[in-house]
């Protein structure tokens, strides 16, 4: 790995150098920051909009549906996810991180013959594996239900969560498929803004008509159905005619996309293990009720990292596209800079969950009240996931995905142990500190590989400015709840702090000067998105 830092002997003279103008690199480097600043905020804005609107209509479709359904029917659900899931290790066989990286390069370097054999032959191959996944979990999968997860009710659901596993496959490849021809507005129109509340008003019919739990994964089945024909619209409308559909190629996808193919595969396995192993351990010591009040509090969870999984979707393939340039200075001033942001958009809603943490399990209905503390551990293990930004894709698309694998394998191990023990101790609080331990160890860890590796930091002195914000959202944020019962209900009071946290975070951040030239590139950029969406509201309205 070559070192990207200056050479020490050139500086003070003792190398000839050619005389270079330092006015005009400095320009240079603010236009290429510029441009990738704008190109990411353009994209993951978008993306970031898309899951916006999907995660405040699902929180209450999530509310709906605990509330008609109950804990139980949602842990036979989350126990099922967790078959298909560990399926999911193996039937993707790698491919659509392969298509991520790969579609650019063929489509650039005109190889349309191996960009037809991905994109089509690829798909053939998903499809034949898993036809094989399909009847191993319906051969197999009886067994699992009713011996280790004590679970007879979820058999008969079987069938229905393989239909939805084989659309899954199909859905993850074409959308990596997009976002490998850098548009991600169109994926997330289709999945976000078509497929989710497509999803969510066949399941409120169907539920309503009596078809419980059965209804819900339909639903989903119909949605999947949907989004799988306009994605393989989409991207046959942004392939060229060569590399087409039906398009007259015979070969497989080349070596390289094996090669790259199987090491995502050895990630996602380990990454499926550490996400999973918490649930399992809680089907297997526990049962299905808590397994549903565990999965509601964790798909919470979820949401706090929604910055930082934003800009990954279209940083990810810019970080292979530096680190093959050899552009590592700006490689880590984008890590520097979009790591804070990631880290100051993620505060205020942290702090609000933490705060609120037992009024917004109570939303769910009072069975699950009993999981808030759930939502403060995991809420806390984010953000250090948030604080070290993007360190797992940096390893991933720089090639040093060995020392990622390593530090997997390592973390995978302990979370097998911790859950093993804390879960039969503690139940669904032995199972969230497993995850919440093995979320903070990976991530310094990961951190530590990039230093080592790549010698570069997300840390610089403008982290210091984002102290005073964070003290000045919390006394806010506990203001609102010391006084919360001027609030008849208590989702309008989780709704009043969530909007002052973020009004006063980034008041108080621009107050005390937190602002730098790069942040105010980035603002620049935002801001921009936000004037156009306003702008076309209007002229629409």
């Amino acid at each position: 790995m070559s070192d990207w830092r200056p050479n020490r002997w050139s500086e003070v003279g003792l190398v000839n150098e050619p005389v270079i103008n330092v006015a005009q690199t400095v320009a240079d480097s603010a236009v290429q920051f510029r441009s990738k600043v704008g190109h990411i905020s353009r994209q993951s804005s978008v993306y970031f909009m898309g899951t916006i609107f999907t995660a405040a209509f699902g929180y209450l479709f999530k509310v709906y549906v605990a509330r008609v359904l109950g804990p139980e029917a949602l842990g036979i659900f989350a126990l099922g996810v967790t078959m298909i899931g560990f399926l999911g290790i193996f039937n993707t066989l790698g491919l659509p991180q392969s298509a991520m990286r790969f579609v650019a390069e063929y489509q650039a370097s005109g190889k349309l013959k191996e960009l037809h054999a991905l994109l089509w032959r690829g798909a053939g191959l998903l499809l034949v594996a898993n036809i094989f996944f399909v009847g191993l979990l319906l051969s197999c999968g009886g067994w699992v239900a009713i011996h280790f997860y004590h679970s007879p009710a979820l058999v008969r659901y079987l069938p229905l969560f393989a239909v939805i596993m084989l659309f899954a496959v199909v859905n993850t490849f074409y959308g990596r498929v997009l976002a490998g021809y850098h548009d991600l507005q169109l994926r997330t129109l289709i999945v976000n803004f078509i497929g989710s509340p497509l999803s969510m008003l066949v399941a409120v019919g169907l539920i309503s008509a009596g078809l419980g739990l059965s209804g819900y994964l339909i639903a989903q089945i119909v949605s999947a159905a949907v989004v799988c024909i306009l994605l393989i619209a989409t991207v046959r409308r942004f392939t060229p005619p060569a590399a087409r559909l039906f398009a007259k190629h015979g070969s497989s996808p080349a070596k390289e996309v094996w090669s790259f193919s199987a090491a995502v595969l050895g990630v996602t396995g380990l990454e499926f293990v550490m996400s999973q192993a918490d649930k399992v351990a809680l089907g297997f010591y526990r049962g299905p009720k808590e397994v549903g009040i565990y999965s509601v509090a964790a798909a919470v969870v979820v949401y706090i990292p929604l910055a930082l999984s934003s800009v990954n979707q279209i940083f990810a393939s810019m970080i292979s596209d530096l680190h093959a340039r050899g552009n590592h200075v700006l490689l880590a001033r984008l890590f520097q800079s979009l790591t804070k942001w990631v880290v100051g958009l993620t505060l205020p809603l942290a702090l609000v969950v933490i705060v609120f943490a037992a009024p917004l399990m109570r939303i769910f209905g009072r069975e699950f009240e009993i999981g808030w503390p759930i939502l403060v551990i995991g809420t806390a293990g984010q953000l250090i996931n948030c604080g070290v930004g993007s360190v797992g894709y940096l390893l991933l698309m720089s090639g040093n995905e060995k020392r990622l694998i390593k530090v997997q394998v390592a973390m995978t191990a302990v979370m097998i142990i911790l859950s093993a023990v804390l879960v039969p101790l503690w139940g669904i609080y032995g199972a969230a500190a497993a995850a919440a331990v093995t979320n903070v160890g990976m991530n310094a860890w990961n951190l530590l590989e990039v230093r080592r590796a790549m010698g570069i930091s997300p840390y610089n002195r403008g982290y210091i400015h984002l102290l005073l914000p964070t003290i000045a959202t919390l006394g806010v944020v506990l203001a609102a709840k010391k006084y919360s019962f001027v609030f008849s209900h208590y989702w309008i009071m989780v709704g009043v702090a969530f909007v002052t946290a973020y009004c006063v975070f980034p008041a108080v951040f621009y107050f005390v000067g937190g602002l730098d030239p790069d942040d105010r590139l980035i603002a620049s950029a935002l801001w921009s998105r936000v004037r156009g969406a306003i702008g076309r509201a209007g002229a629409q309205a």
